[in-house]
């Protein structure tokens, strides 16, 4: 796995839950290290490790700690650039749902070894959609739903999202779209400012 990957969970988990249960969960892990380092890539088992660890130490199910780290990649202030770069996707959210599709091959073009999980969009109506997503990591689909809740606020719609469990070709989230006026969304401008 990515170092840029862990290093988010790593994050997620040290911004969200403080300091010292970051430090409990890489003792936990036995990872020998207390901090993952982006560039590097590190075995799958590491990272399983350290999510093992964090759904100890919280008491939270994986799913639920899952989602939050998606929620945690576009809503946090440490993570501004991740967000703009999917605001960049389309004007609106389903501008956005479309350009999911070409999210890790655009990805790699700056990080050849990243390896984001496979993302296939599919129409099931002008307001329905089918997410798939094909990982080596069991639970990325929880952290698509995190991530799409958290981009869906974004963009002030309302949406129902539902995954629907593991199939052969990954796991799969369902998206409905109920109202794409429900609320302002958070301002998005093309250029950022500079304070």
């Amino acid at each position: 796995m990515h170092g840029l990957v862990n290093r988010a969970i790593q994050c997620f988990l040290r911004d969200t839950y403080g300091a010292d249960l970051w430090a409990d969960v890489a003792r936990d892990a036995r990872l020998g290290f207390d901090s993952f380092e982006a560039m590097l890539t590190y075995d799958l088992s590491q990272t399983e490790a350290v999510i093992r660890a964090a759904c100890f130490r919280l008491v939270k199910p994986r799913d639920a700690l899952l989602e939050d780290l998606g929620t945690y990649l576009v809503s946090h202030p440490t993570t501004e650039p991740l967000r703009r770069l999917l605001r960049f996707g389309g004007v609106t959210f389903t501008d956005f749902l479309y350009s999911l599709d070409d999210l890790p091959d655009r990805a790699r073009l700056a990080l050849p070894e990243l390896d984001l999980p496979e993302l296939q969009l599919v129409g099931l109506g002008p307001h329905r959609f089918r997410l798939v997503c094909a990982s080596p990591m069991e639970g990325m689909g929880h952290v698509a739903v995190g991530l799409l809740r958290a981009m869906a606020d974004d963009y002030g719609v309302l949406v129902l999202l539902d995954h629907r469990g593991h199939r052969r070709e990954g796991e799969v989230v369902s998206i409905a779209l109920l109202d794409s006026a429900f609320a302002a969304g958070r301002p998005f401008d093309l250029a950022e400012r500079l304070a």
